[in-house]
């Protein structure tokens, strides 16, 4: 680990831009708003309302991406933890979600806010036409001087696409929102060097990149056991943000006053790249891939340093089962994974087309497959290649 992750600060200037970011997402976890028994905790969330509305006050906008509507459902449906299976979580959710926003209604009320529930799925993060729906909501929503409280919409997502936290999904609505900065609030008050409750572990008062996490032991879900995200998630959801233009702060909801006025407190993660496209975005931290094409070396070079779309005269072979519109993995001969992108073509397509030009592709199969494999829009290159 570099010695300046490990380094802390004894002035807060480098987190200047959380104290004057005008627009702010705060995420709240399970753990943070509900019991070891389960069912919301209103002191726990009527705290955060506070320093929510202290904020707001200020003149800052705040987005809250909160957890708990399941957590809030197993009381009332007299589940003693959180189910496994996707029909009783949805179950659950649908009980608890309303429990939930009537509890925000209440704790806002105080302060004059109106909360505004926003449910998204994945599919509305990444399909242009619904991220705009989206983002169009959202923002009329603090035109409106509302409170935009977000969650998933764990009653209708699926397995197959779904955030399966609000971690990721924080750092979305985060890209989403235009937002200026992040923090994310769970029962851990910072990223440790390994369990904090270990001998020697260290609290890390900065992340500069990815590299500065490589020694580190990042651990699972929290004390309650309500969540469904962890220190893994969380560090995640910071990364991604910090690769898209968006500084982030990891820390304990009990906090949450002393990060949003950019004291040093938890985490902070420093910005390592200018702002993504959503889609890339998810492409390159979320999308679960069904497949993989490989690439010969001249369509590597033209992928990596040109910036050009994947053609069929550069694919060699495929694997696994993928339908057009789907993300898969592109490998170069040495089979390395240097980028992600979505395919054009399915599995049973590609076959067909290997090593063939535009133009024969047109003559041979017809104007259809006059098209990239991959276009440069929908492509996104990885880690192994060093990222764009």
């Amino acid at each position: 680990m570099s010695a300046a992750a490990q380094a802390d600060s004894s002035a807060g200037s480098f987190r200047d831009d959380i104290a004057r970011a005008r627009r702010i997402v705060v995420k709240v976890g399970s753990s943070s708003l509900t019991t070891i028994d389960g069912g919301l905790d209103e002191a726990k969330l009527i705290a955060l309302t506070d320093v929510i509305g202290a904020h707001r006050s200020a003149g800052h906008e705040v987005i809250l991406v909160s957890s708990g509507a399941i957590a809030a459902g197993l009381e009332p449906m007299g589940l003693k933890k959180r189910p496994r299976d996707l029909a009783s979580q949805q179950a659950a959710a649908g009980v608890g979600q309303g429990l939930l926003m009537a509890a925000y209604t209440r704790a806002l009320g105080r302060y004059d806010l109106v909360p505004g529930q926003v449910l998204l799925t994945a599919d509305d993060l990444i399909r242009r036409t619904q991220y705009k729906n989206a983002q169009r909501a959202i923002d009329k929503l603090l035109t409106l001087g509302t409170l935009p409280i977000v969650n998933e919409n764990d009653a209708v997502a699926t397995e197959e696409i779904r955030f399966g936290d609000n971690d990721r999904l924080a750092a979305l609505v985060a890209h989403l929102a235009h937002a200026d900065a992040l923090v994310l609030l769970s029962d851990v008050d910072a990223l440790y060097s390994g369990p904090p409750d270990q001998p020697g572990s260290r609290l890390i008062r900065r992340v500069h990149g990815p590299s500065d996490l490589d020694d580190l032991a990042i651990g699972g879900v929290g004390t309650a056991g309500t969540g469904t995200g962890g220190m893994a998630t969380k560090v995640d959801a910071a990364i991604m943000v910090a690769d898209s233009g968006i500084p982030a702060v990891l820390t304990s909801a009990p906090q949450a006053a002393s990060a949003l006025a950019g004291e040093t407190v938890g985490t902070y993660f420093a910005v390592t790249h200018r702002r993504r496209g959503t889609r890339l975005l998810w492409l390159r931290h979320l999308a679960r891939t069904f497949g993989s094409v490989t690439i010969d070396r001249g369509a590597e070079t033209a992928v990596l340093s040109r910036g050009t779309s994947l053609l069929a005269v550069g694919v060699t072979s495929c694997s696994g089962d993928f339908e057009a519109g789907d993300p898969v993995e592109i490998r170069n001969l040495d089979d390395e994974v240097i980028a992600r992108g979505m395919s054009n073509f399915s599995s049973d397509e590609l076959p067909l087309m290997f090593r063939s030009t535009t133009e024969e592709l047109g003559t041979r199969l017809g104007n259809d497959y006059r098209k990239e494999v991959i276009h440069r829009n929908d492509l996104v290159l990885t880690q192994v290649s060093g990222g764009r």
